[in-house]
């Protein structure tokens, strides 16, 4: 009769931890997805790459998930989440000092920074573009990476209407695209440069066409 290993840890050993190492693997994953998109672009980033560089087989990753675009879209989820984490202990919120001009034009500055930021810039772009020919990967972009921002664009405008700085007639989920549009548009297509002058000129610009009659 064959002798069978006991399943219990020696004595003083404990056993071995698997969601400790699951999680390592995975942010072994995100690190090697971001990395890689950033020195050889999407195009050449692949499933077998991303699991060399991380170091885990190709078969751990799709385990997980089932391409490379879904592996970068939550690297770059992960990424955003741990940025906010950075700024502090309270949760991202649209600021509401009375002057929406000033709000807007703080939260397009901050933006720019993310835009301009080598760490979001190539993952940022890769997404977008597949996004674009992959209409699963770009719903799912807008639900977990752009609609809790332009929700709250939402709930600032609708202050800015109550406290009558805005028409009560606005529709605020057309009037925030006035904002933001215009900056992916010029970001995404390289149209022109991203500045801080920029956006606030988009600011004053939508907000004339936003107050009161």
């Amino acid at each position: 009769m064959a002798v069978q290993k006991s399943t219990q840890p020696a004595p003083g050993k404990s056993a071995p931890d698997s969601t400790r190492r699951s999680e390592k693997s995975r942010r072994a994953i995100y690190d090697a997805a971001l990395a890689l998109v950033v020195e050889v672009g999407y195009p050449k980033t692949t499933i077998e790459g991303i699991a060399a560089r991380a170091g885990v087989g190709k078969q751990t990753i799709y385990r997980w998930w089932s391409s490379k675009a879904d592996v970068l879209m939550e690297a770059f989820l992960d990424l955003a989440e741990q940025s906010m984490e950075e700024a502090g202990p309270a949760p991202y919120a649209f600021p509401d000092t009375g002057d929406l001009a000033a709000d807007v034009k703080a939260v397009l500055r901050a933006t720019v920074d993310e835009l301009r930021d080598p760490r979001f810039e190539a993952p940022s772009r890769a997404l977008a573009a597949e996004g674009v020919v992959n209409e699963q990967l770009g719903r799912e972009l807008v639900a977990k990476l752009m609609q809790p921002s332009l929700d709250l664009y939402i709930g600032r405008l609708r202050a800015a209407q109550d406290a009558g700085q805005v028409r009560p007639e606005i529709d605020p989920r057309i009037a925030l695209e006035l904002f933001i549009s215009p900056l992916a548009q010029r970001w995404l297509q390289r149209t022109g440069p991203i500045s801080y002058e920029y956006t606030d000129t988009l600011v004053d610009y939508a907000l004339h066409g936003l107050a009161p009659r």
